[in-house]
């Protein structure tokens, strides 16, 4: 680990981190930049926001970017909640949902609670294929997912998301990516997605109260704007904005929240995309083998080729105990103990969870 990263993160210097699926951490130039930021807002009042629009247009810009998506229908939302509640509002109640099993509450409650005709695949080592066993049965005209499961750390074959629209192009893909966003190199435009929804607080390193929607080409028709006969707001200060930003971008949007997505991007484009995927994917592959060999990871993670950083160990209570008295940050989700690696992790990281494990095992 090079003396930069524990610049920027000094939280690593005396705890071993791994519980990026729970809260992200912040960096020290983020924290800088956010003492300034309200540093003028006091200085300045109002006129500190006289510039707001043409910086959150820079954020979206600079998100869409990273992304490989179209700024156009890249909306600043507060969570990834607010973004899909606000998309299936707009759904017609004739919509025929595919879901995951014990997939996370935001996608799966949030269907289901709209009234939407539901079926759901259990997630397991054979998960692409029950997905296109149930499609042929249920023919179901939206698919909403998380890309990456918060508990097991399953990750859906994005090759396969692909396929999958291609053959069935009519089909909806709503995806969550608040676990994924932030991992690796990702191209929304040739992804088959059609929305993208994500919260910035885990991977993305850039706290609370910022999110993103991404909207791929064409999929306004399915949206319910009920704007017929209604003509867009004629105040100045919302010149030139559509019925979907209106939708997805109503009222005030905080320069502080968003502003640290933006600071976020920048860092990890001066790391990397590909270099910062390559350490995520590296080290997770390394992990995937040590907790497989011990017998620590649910038969349908370690049989599968395909897998995230995120892993739930299957370890009692006293071994939990023990990592924390380690000082290895990491939590209790379902019935395992959830472990994530993120680029700041490390093969020594790695070492020192294993060596833990084995005392105790």
């Amino acid at each position: 680990m090079t003396s930069d990263i524990y610049d920027q993160f000094p939280l690593l210097a005396h705890a071993t981190y791994v519980n990026t699926p729970g809260t992200g951490i912040l960096s020290k130039d983020i924290l800088d930049w956010r003492r300034k930021h309200d540093e003028d807002y006091f200085q300045k009042g109002s006129t500190f926001r006289i510039t707001q629009e043409h910086f959150l247009q820079q954020v979206r810009e600079q998100l869409a970017a990273f992304f490989q998506a179209n700024a156009a229908t890249t909306f600043l939302v507060p969570n990834f909640s607010f973004g899909m509640n606000t998309f299936l509002d707009r759904l017609a109640s004739s919509e025929r949902f595919l879901l995951l099993e014990e997939d996370y509450p935001s996608v799966n409650y949030a269907v289901k609670s709209r009234g939407f005709k539901v079926e759901t695949v259990p997630v397991d080592e054979n998960l692409e294929d029950r997905i296109l066993t149930k499609i042929r049965e249920f023919k179901p005209t939206a698919f909403a997912f998380s890309l990456v499961q918060y508990i097991s750390g399953i990750k859906l074959d994005l090759d396969f998301l692909k396929k999958l629209k291609a053959e069935y192009p009519q089909l909806l893909l709503v995806a969550d990516g608040t676990q994924y966003c932030g991992t690796e190199s990702f191209d929304f435009k040739s992804s088959g997605l059609d929305f993208l929804g994500a919260s910035g607080y885990k991977w993305m390193l850039s706290g609370y109260g910022n999110g993103f929607v991404l909207l791929g080409e064409g999929i306004t028709d399915r949206l319910y704007l009920n704007t017929v006969g209604q003509t867009l707001p004629t105040e100045p200060f919302l010149q030139g904005r559509t019925p979907l930003s209106l939708l997805f971008e109503p009222g005030h949007q905080d320069t502080l929240s968003f502003g640290t997505l933006q600071q976020s991007i920048t860092y990890f484009n001066q790391i990397g995309k590909q270099a910062m995927g390559n350490s995520i994917r590296s080290l997770s592959l390394k992990a995937l083998a040590a907790f497989s060999d011990r017998g620590l990871l649910a038969g349908s993670v370690a049989k599968r080729s395909l897998h995230s950083s995120i892993f739930s160990l299957s370890i009692d209570d006293d071994a939990h105990k023990r990592l924390q008295e380690a000082n290895i940050v990491c939590m209790r989700r379902g019935s395992g103990v959830r472990v994530g690696f993120h680029f700041f992790n490390t093969e020594k990281d790695l070492s020192k969870i294993l060596a833990v494990l084995d005392q105790h095992i």
